[in-house]
């Protein structure tokens, strides 16, 4: 009998009724791939929970964990399915979002470009698409720097692969510095900047292998339109950004000797780390320049 790549793909939900059959399917469907989904479901106030219970009563593959209360937003709720799911057996950890749709080669396709690139870690560009057909590229496949992974995430965390030997050792982070990392707004974030502080490789694929549904209840989605501009213009007047650069610099500094102690302290960027490392901090030129901008107009 032929042997399949393992995962453990581990899903956050909330709310999800309208849409979360159609990703559990998309998940269930994938080609030339073992898969079993881990659910945790967050206090919601539709049939979520029960659904999903139903559905793990008719299939084996998926494993729906006990509630515990309140979790607030989706960075606690994959935390807490990163801490007490049990993927050590398993050759991959796979992160999915409750709306989205997946390529029915996804997970195949992104083991294969693990193994061919010697990575640890997988991320990847999506298809965005709206409720009225409208769909858009999100490319993410822009060549790592040196400490972007301080100041943005790899792409939408629903595309995350992780080996799980890695995954088991980011585990042992989590657990070890639960308060800390609770804090933490972005959990895809906050996984890219571990791996990469802790010079585990990381790819992020420019072939897009999944549908990113936009819709009004996004947590975070596509950063498209007026309305999503100024949402991200808030918080960055808020002080939003800056906070969870310091919250993660501060994390990883142990790992990070070349990193002024200011920018895990506060957040505060010096001038000269500023000057000599501009092209180091985003991955996309025009995000460096605005980057930029917004610390020396006082914005960040």
């Amino acid at each position: 009998m032929k042997s399949y790549p393992n995962f453990a793909v581990i899903l956050a939900a909330y709310n999800g009724m309208v849409w979360i059959a159609e990703q559990v399917d998309s998940i269930l469907q994938q080609s030339g791939v073992s898969v079993t989904v881990y659910i945790s479901v967050d206090e919601s106030t539709d049939d979520t929970l029960a659904w999903c219970l139903a559905r793990s009563q008719v299939d084996s593959r998926i494993v729906v964990l006990p509630s515990i209360g309140r979790f607030g937003g989706a960075a606690k709720n994959f935390f807490r399915l990163i801490q007490d799911v049990d993927f050590s057996g398993f050759d991959y950890l796979a992160l999915a979002d409750q709306d989205d749709l997946w390529s029915k080669d996804k997970l195949a396709s992104a083991h294969e470009k693990i193994i061919k690139k010697g990575v640890m870690g997988y991320s990847g560009s999506v298809t965005a698409f709206w409720p009225d057909g409208r769909n858009k590229l999100i490319d993410k496949a822009q060549s790592q720097r040196k400490y972007d992974f301080l100041f943005e995430a790899a792409g939408p965390g629903c595309t995350y692969v992780l080996k799980s030997s890695g995954a088991v050792l980011f585990k042992r982070f989590l657990l070890k510095n639960k308060i800390s990392v609770d804090a933490v707004a972005l959990h895809d974030w906050l996984i890219y900047a571990w791996y990469r502080a802790n010079g585990l490789a990381w790819y992020i694929d420019s072939v897009p292998k999944m549908l990113y549904r936009q819709h009004d209840l996004n947590q975070v989605g596509a950063n498209f339109g007026v309305k999503a501009v100024i949402s991200r213009f808030k918080l960055l007047r808020a002080g939003w950004y800056r906070a969870e650069v310091s919250k993660i610099t501060n994390l990883l500094s142990e790992h990070l000797p070349d990193v002024p102690k200011s920018l895990a302290d506060n957040g505060d960027v010096p001038w000269l780390f500023l000057m000599v490392n501009l092209n180091n901090f985003r991955r996309r030129f025009r995000d460096q320049i605005f980057l930029a901008a917004i610390i020396i107009f006082g914005i960040y």
